[in-house]
């Protein structure tokens, strides 16, 4: 070893023969973080790609999964209501499927019998709205009907460009029609024998993780169920009032628009502002920009009052998300599964965080109860203080210490 002069000059030799340990010691703990949070944050980002890569190869089947729970919380309660009329679980489940697709079914033939006639007058309707709309952005902004000309132009261009795959378009019609028939299939069995399934799959659990797994698998169940409920009647009230609010200012096929409201409901924000733009849409170009303008602010109330009443009442504060991370759900959804991952992101998100989150309070709760049972030892009690032996003449026989006699 060799020393410096001054004594203040760390030893390089010992600085070159330190082990990876005495380096990472050495760090700056700024440095230490760092690389530690780079580290997981790879680990984490890893982990997601992979999952989204095998999510990509099978598509159908997770987004039949996803709706087939999602219809399932939604339909628990009715399949409930038919079992405690001591109808068998097989009927009860049949019933509540069958339910659902009356339901569908009666919805598409009424709004198809309420707007049928008026689909031969939206044509023209729309012609006459396109003129009066080229006519407003050429009067108000900065763009001649030269340059309109030719934008539309290259926008016809470019759709005609696009040529459709038969047998991609075959293949797809394919995959939806068997992912229904399949969600369908699975929501029968799920509510038939769904919680068999769970208590099943509870028994292969072992020790204190079947407690947890239990408490968290009620806890995203009832997130799912209190979800789709609270979701299915915002966005029913939505479709009611903006479908109201089109009928009252003569906007044509107001019902087909309500129902797309409806739909747009299951996604939020991004749902909503998607099927408020598609009446505004349609009211500026059949009606022109006063209708246009009033739907808009039929719209925008709606949507606040769904916002901020509706939705804290409704959705109760367990299954509420923050909007960034609704946006960044959907986003993600969009970007996996197209229109069928944004349905089904965000209650996929909010399970996920009402599971953990659950996990998380039993783990901590178990660990606050270990640390009370293994507190620091109660103190020893006082020594009882007896009063001293008084002096006595002993007898033959008895004990030198003057207690009982010893035994012959």
């Amino acid at each position: 070893m060799v020393a410096s002069d001054d004594g203040n000059q760390p030893d390089r030799t010992a600085v070159r023969g330190a082990g990876p340990r005495q380096t990472w010691a050495a760090l700056p703990w700024l440095v230490r973080s760092a690389v530690v949070w780079s580290a997981c944050l790879v680990v984490i980002s890893a982990g997601l790609y992979l999952l989204a890569r095998i999510t990509l190869l099978v598509t159908p089947l997770a987004i039949a999964v996803a709706a087939t729970l999602f219809l399932a919380a939604l339909l628990d309660p009715v399949q409930l209501a038919l079992r405690r009329l001591r109808l068998p679980a097989a009927l009860a489940a049949l019933l509540s499927v069958l339910l659902l697709l009356g339901i569908l079914g009666g919805v598409g033939a009424l709004v198809w019998s309420l707007t049928a006639d008026q689909f031969s007058e939206l044509g023209e309707e729309l012609r006459q709205g396109l003129e009066r709309t080229r006519d407003f952005v050429t009067s108000t902004l900065p763009v001649s009907d030269q340059q309109l000309d030719s934008l539309l132009a290259q926008l016809r261009q470019a759709i005609s460009q696009q040529q459709v795959d038969p047998v991609a378009s075959a293949r797809t019609v394919a995959e939806v029609v068997g992912s229904i028939l399949l969600a369908l299939v699975l929501l029968f069995f799920l509510l038939k024998d769904g919680r068999e399934m769970w208590r099943w799959t509870l028994r292969r659990a072992a020790g204190p993780n079947r407690d947890i797994a239990a408490e968290a698998g009620r806890t995203g169940w009832h997130t799912l169920g209190s979800y789709s409920r609270g979701t299915m009647l915002i966005a029913a009230i939505d479709a009611i009032g903006i479908g109201l609010a089109l009928v009252l200012l003569r906007v044509p096929l107001a019902f087909p628009l309500a129902l797309i409201t409806f739909i747009g409901g299951f996604v939020p924000i991004v749902g909503a502002t998607v099927a408020g733009a598609v009446a505004v849409l349609v009211a500026l170009a059949a009606n022109g920009p006063t209708t246009a303008l009033l739907t808009l602010a039929a719209v925008i109330a709606v949507q606040q009052i769904e916002g901020n009443l509706l939705e804290p009442l409704v959705m109760k504060r367990q299954v509420r998300l923050h909007p960034v991370v609704i946006l960044v759900a959907v986003t993600a959804g969009t970007l996996i599964a197209g229109i069928a991952g944004a349905f089904v992101a965000v209650p996929i998100v909010a399970v996920a965080w009402r599971v953990v989150d659950s996990v998380q309070r039993q783990r901590q709760a178990a660990a606050d109860g270990s640390d009370s049972a293994s507190g620091p030892p109660a103190p020893d009690p006082p020594p009882s203080k007896k009063p001293p032996a008084r002096p006595s003449t002993a007898p033959s026989g008895s004990s030198p210490a003057g207690g009982d006699p010893e035994p012959a």
